[in-house]
Parts: structure tokens; sequence; C-alpha cells
């Protein structure tokens, strides 16, 4: 196969070869971004862990817990572990250093989610020491955050009463397992919140955001939560108890339909982008219709025609779509740290890169059959009729 044509015929017209080029690479690198904004945002859901549950309020999310539920939770048959969460709703520094903390029991924290793994600094001293705290390696990235640093957060829900910062010293540096835990999070002590709210020394809701609850493995999950919204049927305060992936989901329905919203858009590039090099490679056709005449002379079989032709389409895209999904490989880091608080965990999977090479091979296949298929089936005389 006379693989020196091929790639003198696909730059026959260097502007047009680079602009389809360039126009494949964005296409791609929107297609892997977009895949895996979607991606990150199923990934608590599927990653949620099915001896967890979560008790919030009937209610509201936003609608605080009696303290005293903790205990009455616990003595629920099924139940091992009962942990209080608090959202705190912070900022480093300045309201764009956003970053999600919560107010939670170190110990059952520690023995509810297995998948936090201390890297550095020490678990035991932040169990110990009541204004200690642990971030996660996303953080230490984004901010340069070590162990033994006095990390200020000005916190719009829970705002103090002299109107400065909140100070938490970090004891320890996790990094998690599983999608069911961000990288991204200060987790602190629940009883310095709660003291300093009894002690007005900080403004703010009173009682429990939700209770993260874990049950036994022989546990049935469903039984053990319609016992805990029976349990407080009547009050004070309706409880609504739900599995970890369902809990997940609230989040991202909140948001509303991101996932088809975002595949929407992808479909659009997508079928752009086809169009685009389906015309790139009618035009290229066209002007090649001597070439295959001369190489059909010269005795090369119709095949061999089509082939030489299709490898200039399948060469193109796979050019064009490798550097896509390379340049949204490559910049991943840099929008983490951008969504990171939107869109925590963010990365491109293998998978996804995966994809867009093959859609990248699709792409060629599609814009390159009927217009080979043409020029092969047409016969020398017809061909070298044709005007260069």
């Amino acid at each position: 196969m006379p693989f020196r044509l091929v790639l003198k015929n696909l730059f026959k017209h260097p502007l047009r070869t680079v602009l389809t080029l360039g126009s494949l690479i964005v296409a791609l690198f929107l297609l892997c971004v977009l895949r895996s904004l979607v991606v990150t945002l199923e990934a608590g859901v599927k990653a949620a862990r099915s001896d967890r549950i979560i008790v919030q309020s009937a209610v509201s999310l936003f609608v605080q817990l009696p303290e005293s539920y903790e205990a009455k939770i616990v003595g629920v048959e099924g139940v091992r572990a009962a942990c209080r969460w608090n959202w705190f709703g912070g900022y480093y520094r300045e309201p764009a250093n956003f970053f999600a903390q919560f107010a939670c029991e170190p110990e059952e924290l520690f023995d509810l989610y297995p998948e936090i793994k201390i890297v550095e600094g020490s678990a035991e001293e932040f169990v110990s020491k009541r204004l200690s705290c642990i971030i996660g390696t996303d953080l230490v990235r984004d901010f340069g955050f070590r162990v033994g640093d006095t990390v200020p957060i000005i916190s719009a829900l829970y705002p103090l009463a002299s109107g400065g910062a909140w100070e938490f010293r970090v004891a320890g540096i996790y990094e998690s397992s599983s999608s069911a835990v961000d990288q991204r999070t200060l987790f602190f002590h629940w009883e310095y919140l709660s003291e300093s709210i009894d002690q007005g020394v900080t403004l703010g809701p009173d009682g429990v955001g939700i209770f993260v609850v874990g049950i036994e493995k022989e546990a049935d999950p469903v039984a053990v939560m319609a016992a805990i919204d029976e349990l407080f049927e009547n009050g004070p305060q309706r409880v609504q108890a739900t599995s970890e992936s369902e809990f997940q989901a609230q989040f991202v329905s909140m948001i509303g339909n991101v996932p088809f919203f975002v595949g929407a858009i992808g479909a659009g590039v997508l079928i752009a982008i086809v169009l685009a090099v389906v015309n790139t490679m009618l035009m290229a056709a066209r002007e090649q219709r001597r070439d295959a005449g001369i190489l059909q002379a010269l005795g090369f079989g119709d095949r061999t025609v089509f082939f030489v032709f299709l490898l200039q389409s399948l060469l193109l895209t796979a050019l064009g779509g490798g550097l896509g999904v390379l340049l949204a490989v490559s910049s991943s880091p840099a929008l983490a740290s951008t969504l990171g608080t939107a869109f925590p965990g963010y990365r491109i999977d293998p998978e996804t890169a995966l994809l867009g090479l093959g859609l990248s091979i699709a792409i060629g296949l599609v814009a390159g059959v009927a217009p080979a298929w043409q020029l092969s089936r047409r016969s020398p005389v017809e061909s070298l009729r044709t005007r260069a």
C-alpha cells in the first residue's frame, strides 16, 4: 500500500488539515471533560456503602435534629454505631477559597468510614485534641497546608460573635480509597462546635444536621431504616432514614438533571464534529479522483484505492482525537482544582480516555467509508478524465 501517498494527500491542503485537527482536538477534549463531570457526579452514588445509612429531618435537610436522638438511634436493633455530622459552610480567608467542612465525632468517623486513611500526622492526635482537624490531600495540593498548620475558616452558617475566624490545627492529612468521601474536606470536632454554641461564642443553629449510622453486617438496611423512622414518628422531630446512595443522589438532583444536560451538549459536539470531518473527507475525495485513477491504471486494485483513502480519514481523526484526549488528561489536575467544590474528585479515568480514542476511530470510519467506496468503484478512465 502506498503509505507515502496517504501522507502526501493528507497534508496536500495544510490549512484545511490543521483546522480539521483543531476541531477534533477541541471536540474530543470537551467530550472527555463532559463525560468526566457526569462520572464524578455519579461516583459518590455508586461508591456508597450498604452498611451506612443517613438519618435527617423529614422536613428538610436544613432542619436540625435534637442531640438526644443519637442514643435512641444506637438502641435500634441492627445499629452498631452513629456519628453526628454538621455542615459548617465556611471558607478559607476569602470566599473564593470555599471547600467542605464538617463537624463530626472523630472516633465514630474513623469507625464508620474505614476508607479514610491518615497518611501524615496522627489520628490519635485528632481524636484527643478538641481544636484539631484532619484535611484531605487535595486541600494540601490546592492550599499547601501541612501538619501543624493553623487553618482559619470563616463560616457564614456559624459566625463567631467576635467577628473573627475559627481556627483549626491540622492534626492529620488523609486519603480516601472511595469516591464516597472526597479528598477536599476538613473534618473537626462536633463537641467543639456544640460547646461554642452553648457558650454563645458563635451564632448558628443548635442541634445535629444528620446522623451517619453504621449497621451490623447481618442486619437488613430497609428494616433498620423503617425502625428508625417509626421511632421518631411522633416527634419532636420526625426523621427520614435513607441509604447512603439515596442521600448522595439527593445532591446530584439538587443541581438539576446535570447528566442529561451534559449528555445533550456532548451529543451536539459529537454530531457537529462528525459533520465537519465528513465534509472534509468529501472534498478530499473529489480532489483525489485522478490519484485513484492513476493507482488503478498502475495495477492497484479497488481494495487498495479504498484503504488508501480510508487510512487518510483514520489517521486524521486518530491524531486529532488523540491530542484532544491528551489535552483533557494533562489539564485534569488544573480543572480538578477549579471544579473541586462542585465536582470533588474530578479526573479523567482510563475508561473515558479509551472511549475518546474509540470515538476518534469511529468518526474516521464514518467520515471515510462512503467517500472511499465511491472512489474505489469508479473506473480508471472516468477517474483520469477528472480535471486536476
